[in-house]
């Protein structure tokens, strides 16, 4: 899995840049020192914690370290650094909201704004548009990677090795399990739990552990989790409700249903989620 989506590389790649910037020891002043052992630290540390996810979002503002680091870099040391300034083409094409773009672009053009008084007069307009037309373009493409990202999450695990999907998922295997349970005779419940958003990945790694192998968990929102349990009858459905209810103690609010009775022809899933007087309340026993 991580050779499939290249994240080997991609550490490989970070821990040669925290080197190269090692061994660039700059004869200038304190503050240089301190900026580049900083940026070395950051490399260095997210090489050794990088791992292939779909959990990572474009909500947190973590693409400001980097273009915060290029312009105190450029600062410091405009001389002997001055090739830097093509880092940020790299900067732009991570995946950020609109208003972490806006900031990396201030701080672009400070890091140009800084760099400008060791350029010629022509080279300074050169530069600028041409550093300017490759970050648009950076943008560009970085916009439609996440729009097909977004396509691939709805049938991806989010977690590599785990048994957690996106919501999506969840309308697609409502369908096949309702058919099957009318084929089959299965008895089969919709259970979904309210947590903490700090606790979400950790309930959905328990809820793993605690469901079968052929049982999914589906994560619906930023607080809420889902799962299919599938048991022979009614009695054992039960019974594994209230174990799972005993097993997950980190939950502020337990609903099941059963998907016999879920209309799937006219099922929006956001709605069925916000409608709680569709789903039963479960007790702790």
């Amino acid at each position: 899995m991580r050779n499939k989506y290249k994240v080997n590389m991609l550490r490989a790649n970070l821990l040669a840049a925290a080197v190269g910037l090692a061994l660039f020891t700059p004869e200038s002043t304190l503050d240089a020192l301190v900026v580049v052992w900083v940026a070395i630290g950051w490399l260095f540390t997210t090489a050794l914690l990088l791992d292939f996810s779909h959990r990572r979002t474009i909500n947190i503002p973590w693409q400001l370290i980097p273009g915060a680091l290029i312009t105190a870099l450029l600062a410091t040391m405009p001389e002997s650094s001055s090739m830097l300034i093509w880092a940020w083409v790299a900067v732009f094409m991570l995946p950020q909201s609109n208003y972490v773009i806006a900031l990396n672009a201030l701080l672009a053009a400070i890091s140009l704004f800084l760099l400008a008084p060791y350029l010629p007069f022509p080279d300074q307009w050169l530069m600028f548009a041409a550093l300017l037309m490759m970050c648009v373009l950076s943008v560009a493409r970085a916009r439609q990677l996440n729009t097909i990202n977004g396509a691939i999450r709805q049938r991806a695990q989010l977690v590599p090795g785990m048994r957690i999907w996106a919501k999506e998922q969840l309308a697609r295997d409502l369908s096949r399990e309702q058919t099957r349970c009318k084929r089959e005779g299965i008895h089969a419940e919709l259970i979904i739990l309210q947590v903490k958003r700090h606790q979400l990945w950790h309930t959905a790694h328990r809820l793993c552990q605690t469901t079968y192998h052929f049982e999914n968990v589906y994560r619906l929102n930023s607080r809420m989790l889902a799962t299919l349990t599938l048991s022979r009858s009614s009695s054992e459905g039960l019974k594994r409700r209230q174990h799972l209810i005993q097993t997950i103690s980190d939950k502020s609010a337990c609903h099941y249903i059963e998907i016999s009775d879920i209309e799937i022809t006219e099922l929006n899933l956001d709605n069925f989620i916000k409608e709680k007087q569709a789903l039963f309340p479960l007790e702790s026993s």
